[in-house]
């Protein structure tokens, strides 16, 4: 009777850290495949395209930047973002970290960086260099076995 206690307890414990090794792995992926979202919209601004982008995001998401409500993202590049990269020589980060927390279907992400842009120069001027210390948070949920972005967040301030 001991010795089968011993089993039960011991086929029960390798269960438990099983499971819990891969629930472990299953959230590394998770947060892989959540920052791999994140790094291809980076990826996008950095190239000064929006091409690829609206699968990043939900239909009905959410974009907030400087303090300001511009609506769902399809109406952040037409009338916001869109116009501003055709101006742009280069949109470049740097300094780039990224923090996720996952509470499935859920994920919460802060991401720093400095962006430096360099916008076109008019006519007889030197181009305009404009770089930044940024900060960012999103809130991503799985749908369809996809993460989106359903709020984003953005601000920036001179460095220092």
């Amino acid at each position: 009777m001991r010795t089968q206690k011993i089993m039960t307890t011991a086929a029960l414990t390798f269960i438990f850290v099983a499971s819990a090794t891969a629930q472990q792995m299953s959230i590394s992926q998770e947060k892989e495949d959540i920052i791999e979202v994140l790094k291809a919209y980076k990826s996008a601004l950095e190239n000064k395209t929006a091409e690829g982008t609206f699968d990043l995001f939900s239909a009905d998401s959410e974009v907030y930047e400087q303090g300001g409500v511009e609506g769902s993202y399809a109406n952040y590049i037409e009338h916001h973002l869109g116009p501003e990269l055709s101006h742009f020589n280069r949109f470049e980060f740097s300094d780039y970290t990224v923090q996720v927390e996952t509470s499935l279907p859920y994920a919460f992400t802060t991401e720093t960086y400095t962006y430096t842009i360099e916008l076109q120069a008019e006519k007889g001027a030197s181009p305009r260099i404009i770089s930044r210390k940024g900060v960012a948070t999103s809130v991503l949920k799985k749908t369809d076995g996809e993460w989106k972005i359903i709020k984003m967040h953005s601000s920036s301030r001179n460095k220092k």
